[in-house]
């Protein structure tokens, strides 16, 4: 049979020092005067945490608080600022890049419209060789009644 292993004396120790412990912690809180005492306390903390911002107020001294508040809208509008700046960058990009697809086809449409304005002009000069103003026998008079 397996022997069983006794606690060491620091095991013991340490876990009787923590029943301990936890005992008179138990009755400090049971405890009406303790309880109370320690209440005040806290109250009475929180009073002079308020008197203090306060005073700081007064004198136009920021708090640890408003740091924090400052620090945290800051690194906000940081944040903010960074994805604009991205947004804008990727904009720039497609921008040039339309740019440089436009230019390339500006100037084709400009080359191709060159031709097509030769080509009319070679279809008319050979649809009608030269204007020629027309005779004034064939030109059309006006017809106005007379009264």
């Amino acid at each position: 049979m397996p022997e069983e292993q006794e606690p060491s004396i620091t095991d013991r120790l340490t876990r009787q020092g923590e029943e301990a412990l936890g005992k008179i912690a138990e009755e400090l809180i049971a405890n009406p005067v303790v309880n109370g005492a320690v209440t005040r306390a806290l109250e009475a903390r929180e009073k002079a945490v308020q008197a203090q911002e306060a005073a700081m107020g007064a004198l136009n001294i920021p708090s640890a608080a408003d740091v924090e508040r400052l620090t945290r809208r800051l690194r906000s509008v940081s944040q903010r600022l960074e994805s604009i700046e991205d947004a804008l960058d990727r904009i720039e990009e497609r921008t040039a890049a339309a740019d440089l697809a436009e230019d390339g086809r500006g100037a084709a449409i400009e080359g191709r419209l060159e031709e097509i304005a030769r080509d009319l002009a070679t279809v008319r000069e050979a649809m009608a060789p030269a204007v020629q103003p027309v005779p004034r026998a064939q030109e059309r008079f006006t017809v106005t009644e007379s009264a």
